[in-house]
């Protein structure tokens, strides 16, 4: 994409510019150091109950005739849900064996029955977190979306809505058929098969260890999808209706959070360590809402591009660290937001731009 607005075009240019702020990088590799070790005594109770609460009321939401109660329980669900599927972030950082038994319970207990399994995240936000990377054609989680024009971003939020349908289609129709026909499933690894939002990204196939955990994990999102679609026959449309507008909201609200999560001000070009993270997003305290919208760490996307092996839990701390220990002048505190629709404003100001 070429920028042709002067102003537009000056702004991303200073952005690649710009060097990398020692003080920050050494304080921050400082606090990699003392906060990398996640505790699994924060992260087992938060994805169980995170996700007890969000079934029962899903099966809340299902049950009652009442619209009301049906409503306040698809909104309950809905943000317990988001909140256990947002662990899938965490599962691709995580080392190896920080956490036994945690991906393989994620993976029954959320990916599977959300069909989002693991296996379309793993090995792709890593590259997202790739210093020659971020922010070019080759990162999976990066579109130039302040450069775009202005009906991109309502297309971006559509697309989110309609993802229990394509996911419906990816499990429970493609891999069944991409498994008798090559060519097809050549397509569906290489194109249908990774949480992104650049659509020029293709995925290589799995290799290894890993193309065995792909593989039970799609027969198993494969299987809920079918299950989902022949509940049809036994319980009418409701439940199904119910769980996939639950299911689009969540999609949508993480949608909204995934276009705030960065300033999307960088045409393709290498950036700095110091660049990405301006070009990223923090929405610390006392921002009131953000622990929803942007749950498990999210709130601190840009803290996470300088600090990506340190677990949720330990977020806020290193940011009330950081503050503490950084000057006014340091460039952290340029990451920092108010919240969420402030930053939209900004995002669709800059493409109106465009126009």
């Amino acid at each position: 994409m070429t920028v042709h607005d002067p102003i537009i075009a000056g702004a991303a240019a200073q952005r690649v510019a710009i060097p990398d702020d020692a003080a920050m990088l050494r304080a921050a590799a400082e606090l990699a150091r003392e906060y990398a070790v996640a505790n699994p005594r924060i992260y087992w109770p938060d994805l169980l109950a995170s996700a007890l609460i969000g079934y029962g009321a899903l099966a809340g939401a299902m049950l009652f005739d009442n619209v009301l109660l049906a409503v306040a329980c698809g909104l309950v669900a809905m943000l317990a849900l988001y909140r256990a599927a947002s662990f899938i972030h965490e599962l691709t950082h995580i080392r190896k064996d920080a956490l036994p038994g945690f991906r393989l319970g994620w993976n029954l207990v959320v990916g599977i029955p959300l069909m989002i399994p693991s296996f379309l995240y793993e090995e792709v936000h890593t590259q997202h977190h790739a210093r020659t990377r971020y922010g070019t054609a080759n990162d999976p989680e990066y579109l130039p979306l302040a450069l775009m024009k202005p009906w991109s971003l309502p297309l971006f939020i559509l697309v989110a809505a309609l993802a229990p349908v394509g996911l419906i289609l990816r499990f429970g129709l493609l891999t069944p058929l991409s498994l008798l026909v090559p060519a097809l499933r050549r397509k569906v690894v290489a194109e249908l098969s990774a949480l992104s939002i650049n659509p020029a990204y293709r995925r290589r196939p799995p290799e290894g260890a890993f193309r065995q955990r792909w593989a039970w994990q799609e027969a198993g999102a494969c299987l809920f999808a079918l299950a989902l679609v022949g509940s049809v026959f036994l319980f009418g449309w409701k439940p199904l209706l119910v769980y996939m507008a639950v299911h689009s909201a969540m999609t949508v609200i993480n949608q909204l959070r995934t276009l705030v999560a960065h300033l999307w001000e960088n045409e393709g070009e290498a950036m700095t360590v110091t660049a990405q993270y301006l070009d990223s997003v923090n929405v610390p305290p006392p921002s009131p809402l953000a622990a929803i919208w942007a749950p498990v760490g999210l709130r601190y996307h840009a803290l996470h591009h300088l600090l990506p092996s340190v677990p949720y839990h330990a977020l806020g701390k290193a940011h009330v660290r950081l503050v503490a220990t950084l000057g006014d002048v340091s460039p952290y505190h340029q990451g920092n937001y108010t919240g969420m629709w402030p930053l939209v404003g900004k995002i669709a100001r800059s493409t109106m731009r465009r126009r």
